[in-house]
């Protein structure tokens, strides 16, 4: 098993450069010198309030991995190319990076959406994926490293935690359209009925960038459900918590738990919009341990005092740091070897110790946390350490 301290614990392993015939045998972007990656988010539509941030993490970790003396010898230097919010860009960028700029890995994605859209291009071409979103499982590539969590570490998790700790019985589903959304929610409404005794009393899903809840906001006022259980993604989640406020909700009372916002995206909602809300991640930038101390304290150092850190961003910084061990276990970057050396990889990282499991996913945490009114969030709730299972059995 490999493992990889945590940035700035322990002085770093110094690696001589390899012969790059020796460590490179498939023509990828790697000199004596250098290795290439790739970046793939959107910078800019919707999507880019949610994805900025990680961009941010990613570089930060490539800027940290090369002052401690790059990955087996090398220097890595990065091609960045923007997803634009829209899923044919995300592939036809894909390709590039794999086909003509040869990327040794890339770190992207962050819609379901996306990700769909580009794993048939990495599976042909045989690149390497380092996915940082939370999404809805159901999915194994040997060319994608989920860094994010799947559904049976956030979905069916903070349900078993609503229905224990709040006692919870009726949800409202309200959520982006697209895959990730409809998914967790087909997902959640099996474990509700079935797992809790409870129901699902209405179920209303808008295409990505709506910005007019006005509709859903009055049937949520009328059924009264216990929980509003939000899956709306980007830019959109701006509109809705405004509008909410504006039609009375009030989330000190009304329960609330979204599955896609993170602590960076309160900026654009306006904390004082959000107060009062949950929601289910595995990362907080309010975590008390040295990792994450140190780690919030480089990431504003690099990008400002008033940068805040969500749970995407988190598990993108992660990434490189889990290919530069898969690398050095491997004695290589070839793909089939990083494939094969990532299982068992551990890291000390800032939201805690993670493995690499078999399947491609990290065993993690799942916390539960407030929003306040100073855009800070409480965790009220840290599980165990969860066993990534992507397939569950009887909720495909």
């Amino acid at each position: 098993m490999a493992a990889l301290p945590a940035v700035g614990l322990m002085a770093p392993r110094a690696y001589a450069a390899a012969a790059t015939s020796a460590v490179n045998t498939t023509g990828l972007a790697v000199t004596d010198t250098t290795v290439t990656v790739g970046i793939l988010h959107s910078i800019t539509g919707t999507m880019a309030i949610s994805e900025i941030g990680a961009v941010e993490g990613e570089k930060l970790a490539i800027e940290q991995i090369n002052a401690a003396g790059g990955v087996l010898g090398r220097q890595i230097k990065i091609i960045q190319e923007d997803g634009a919010s829209d899923w044919p860009t995300f592939a036809e960028k894909a390709k590039k990076l794999l086909v003509v700029d040869k990327c040794a890995s890339v770190y992207g994605c962050f819609t379901s959406a996306s990700r769909k859209a580009v794993l048939p291009v990495f599976e042909q071409y045989n690149g390497m994926l380092y996915y940082p979103t939370f999404y809805e499982g159901l999915e194994q590539s040997k060319n994608v490293i989920y860094t994010g969590q799947e559904a049976t570490q956030q979905t069916l998790a903070v349900l078993n935690w609503l229905g224990k700790e709040k006692h919870a019985k009726t949800f409202y589903f309200i959520g982006s359209d697209y895959i990730w959304p409809r998914t967790s929610n087909k997902i959640a409404r099996k474990h509700i009925e079935t797992a809790l005794g409870g129901s699902v009393v209405g179920e209303d899903y808008f295409p990505l960038g709506s910005t007019q809840f006005a509709s859903v906001i009055n049937k949520i006022k009328l059924k009264k459900p216990d929980v509003i259980f939000s899956t709306v993604v980007g830019g959109s989640n701006v509109s809705l918590y405004k509008q909410m406020k504006a039609a009375g909700i009030d989330l000190s009372k009304q329960l609330l738990i979204a599955l896609a916002v993170t602590e960076d995206e309160t900026k654009g909602i306006g904390a004082e919009n959000i107060a009062g809300a949950y929601t289910c991640m595995k990362y907080f930038q309010s975590i008390d341990t040295p990792e994450n101390k140190t780690f919030v304290a480089a990431y504003k150092k690099m990008w400002g005092a008033d940068a805040v850190i969500g749970d995407p961003q988190q598990a993108a910084y992660e990434s490189p740091f889990l290919w530069k061990a898969a690398c050095e276990k491997a004695g290589s970057f070839d793909i089939d070897k990083i494939a094969a050396a990532s299982p068992g990889i551990t890291m000390a990282a800032p939201e805690g110790e993670v493995k690499i499991h078999p399947n491609h996913h990290l065993w993690s945490k799942s916390r539960v946390a407030r929003a306040k009114l100073d855009g800070q969030f409480e965790i009220v709730y840290t599980s165990e350490l969860i066993e990534p299972n992507p397939f569950p059995k009887g909720y495909q």
